[in-house]
């Protein structure tokens, strides 16, 4: 691995400290208040976007920590400025998606200028070809790049960490079956629904493309030498509990599933090579339980076809959220998010991990989660896992991470099962 003090030292003189790249979006708006909030004092901000007079609004509309903050134009089509914008600042945050229409053009400014930068992309594809892409590059220059940094994957990768660091500290072995279950209240924007619009499309007309997106290990750093573990399916019928919790499938899981195993692989699988990882959304016990888990598995299969098709999804863009919006500023406050991780270890040994919040899921939860992420790239260099490369926000930035969402009040919490 490189020496991360050097990529340090490379970047201490620059302009900013950390740059919010679509500041004028639905997600980027929220972002930028969180940090206006939130940064500590003599935190060197810039707003990031392709239309000054936008960004100048946006700032004008923050909080007064963020009224004298920098702008800076710059535009996924425009090398020149993003290679500027990504030499200005030691960490960047991009909110611009879909990711695989606007995101790798970034991701590769940041890996060839050595800055650290962390997105909210749920996309595998995007994932996958990033990866081959910017990691050597990145490897190479010190950069951390990290993706998946909102409710898409953070809850997800932080809770197996810590299980199987507190599975590691009990002397309790390596971790065997892991399951997780998710329950919140939230909403989706319009930019969520692009990006699950465009991945379903790339899905639909490359076999490739739909091969990678099968492959439990779509985005394993050494395919050929992860194990022959046979992962849970991502979607199925209504199961339950071991506690009686009936369980439908999760519309994330096809993407958190690949970002967890993929920190185990990075770490050269100290979670365990036979751990089987998988996720669910809790829908509740008894007659009422049951019920809803089959109509949201019925309701997910449907929704998912008809932005398949081009007649249903045509018709879907007059009832879905366009692309620049988001749930109101009610509906977001009145959100939350609970994630219980069960794990029994290769020993037999059970724990119990949950992650949770306050705050609409996607929005308001995710301002944080990304928030702290770059944060503490730019920030907690010195403390952070000595990698560099393209990485995911357990291998990035493990601990540290848990405890600035801690110290947001979010919670992170293992026990005995």
């Amino acid at each position: 691995m490189p020496d991360t003090t050097r990529s340090h030292d490379r970047t201490h003189d620059r302009t900013h400290d950390v740059a919010v790249y679509g500041a004028t979006g639905f997600v980027g708006r929220l972002l930028a208040e969180y940090l206006a909030e939130h940064a500590p004092a003599g935190t060197r901000i810039a707003l990031a976007g392709r239309a000054r007079d936008r960004l100048e609004e946006v700032r004008a509309g923050l909080p007064t920590a963020g009224r004298d903050w920098d702008v800076v134009v710059a535009d996924a089509t425009d090398p020149a400025s993003l290679a500027a914008l990504a030499g200005s600042t030691r960490a960047l945050a991009t909110t611009v998606g879909p990711y695989a229409r606007y995101g790798l053009p970034v991701a590769e400014a940041c890996a060839r200028a050595g800055t650290h930068y962390a997105d909210l992309t749920g996309e595998v594809l995007f994932v996958r070809e990033a990866i081959d892409r910017t990691d050597a590059v990145a490897r190479d220059t010190g950069a951390r790049i990290v993706h998946a940094c909102g409710y898409d994957s953070i809850p997800s990768d932080l809770s197996v960490l810590l299980l199987a660091e507190r599975a590691a500290a009990d002397g309790a072995g390596r971790l065997g079956d892991v399951r997780l279950v998710a329950t919140a209240r939230g909403g989706f924007s319009g930019g969520t629904i692009e990006s699950v619009r465009g991945q379903l499309a790339a899905v639909r007309s490359d076999p490739a493309a739909r091969r990678l997106a099968a492959d439990p290990y779509a985005l394993s750093p050494d395919r050929d030498a992860e194990p022959r573990t046979r992962q849970p399916a991502d979607a199925g019928p209504p199961t339950r509990t071991r506690d009686g919790r009936w369980t439908a499938p999760f519309v994330m899981a096809p993407f958190n599933t690949r970002i967890v195993r993929r920190s185990n692989a990075l770490q050269e699988w100290a979670y365990g090579r036979g751990m089987r990882y998988g996720e669910v959304m809790g829908c509740g016990r008894g007659p009422v339980g049951a019920f809803t888990a089959a109509g949201v598995t019925a309701g997910l299969a449907a929704g998912l076809a008809a932005m398949s098709l081009p007649p249903t999804s045509a018709l879907l863009d007059r009832l879905l959220p366009a692309p620049g919006t988001g749930p109101s500023e009610q509906a977001r406050r009145r959100g939350w998010f609970r994630m219980s991780v069960d794990a029994e270890t290769e020993g037999g040994r059970r724990y119990r991990a949950t992650a949770a919040g306050p705050g609409d899921p996607g929005y308001a939860a995710t301002a944080v989660m990304l928030g702290e992420t770059v944060l503490a790239l730019a920030l907690d260099e010195d403390r952070l896992p000595d990698r560099a490369g393209s990485l995911t926000p357990a291998t990035a930035l493990g601990d540290v991470l848990v405890d600035r969402l801690r110290a947001a009040g979010h919670t992170y919490e293992v026990a005995p099962a």
